[in-house]
C-alpha cells in the first residue's frame, strides 16, 4: 500500500508528515558533503533497534547535543559530556551508542586523512554512483547487500561501531548511494 498525499505515490514507508518530508526531499538523494554525510552515519548507528521516525524526531536535539555533528569536537568529548548527553532526554541515551559515536569521529578523521575526503572513501562501496534498484514493493527492499556487507566490514576495520551491514544499508539509502524508491513512487528513477 502506497502512501497517497495530494495524489502523489510514495513508498509505503512514509506514513506521516516528519516522514514524508524526508522522503521526498532528503532519501535516495545522492549526498557527497563529509559532514552530512557523518551525521548520517551517526544517526543510523543511533537508529539501531528503534525506528527511524524517532530518530528524525530527535534530529534537531542530536545536532545540537552533538555540537552539529562536527567531528573534531566530538573526538574530544570528555567523560563529562557522556554523561551529560546521558542526561539529556532530547536524544536517544544509550551509552554503547554515544561512546560509538565519539569512536567514530576519530575513525572519521582518519579516513579524511588518508583518503582526502569521507565522501571519496564511502562512495568506492558503489563504485561512485547511484545503484538504482527496481522493487515493486517495499517488502522486496533488502536489509542489506553485498556493497553494505563490504561497507560494513572495511568502516569496522577502520575503528567504527555501530556500523553493522544492515545500519550500512540504512545509511546508503539515506545518503543516495542506492535509490531504493519503490517502482510506483513519484521519486523513482528508472536508470
Amino acid at each position: 500500500m502506497e502512501t497517497n498525499t495530494n495524489s502523489i505515490t510514495r513508498c509505503t514507508w512514509a506514513t506521516n508528515d516528519l516522514l514524508i518530508q524526508y522522503h521526498d526531499t532528503e532519501w535516495g538523494i545522492p549526498l557527497h558533503d563529509d559532514q552530512r554525510l557523518f551525521e548520517f552515519l551517526i544517526l543510523e548507528g543511533m537508529q539501531a533497534g528503534m525506528s527511524w521516525h524517532t530518530v528524525l524526531k530527535k534530529r534537531q536535539a542530536f545536532r545540537t547535543a552533538f555540537d552539529n555533528f562536527q567531528a573534531r569536537k566530538i573526538s574530544k568529548y570528555p567523560h563529562e559530556k557522556v554523561e551529560q548527553l546521558l542526561q539529556n532526554t532530547s536524544i536517544i541515551r544509550n551509552r554503547l551508542k554515544i561512546l560509538a559515536a565519539i569512536k567514530n569521529a576519530t575513525s572519521y578523521m582518519s579516513i579524511q586523512k588518508e583518503y582526502g575526503t569521507f565522501d571519496h572513501y564511502i562512495w568506492q562501496f558503489v563504485d561512485g554512483k547511484p545503484i538504482q534498484n527496481h522493487w515493486p514493493h517495499h517488502q522486496h527492499v533488502p536489509s542489506y547487500t553485498a556493497a553494505s556487507d563490504s561497507m560494513s566490514k572495511d568502516l569496522k576495520h577502520h575503528g567504527f561501531s555501530f556500523v553493522g551491514s544492515t545500519i550500512c544499508y540504512a545509511f546508503m539509502q539515506a545518503t543516495g548511494m542506492v535509490n531504493d524508491h519503490t517502482t510506483n513512487c513519484f521519486l523513482y528513477r528508472d536508470g
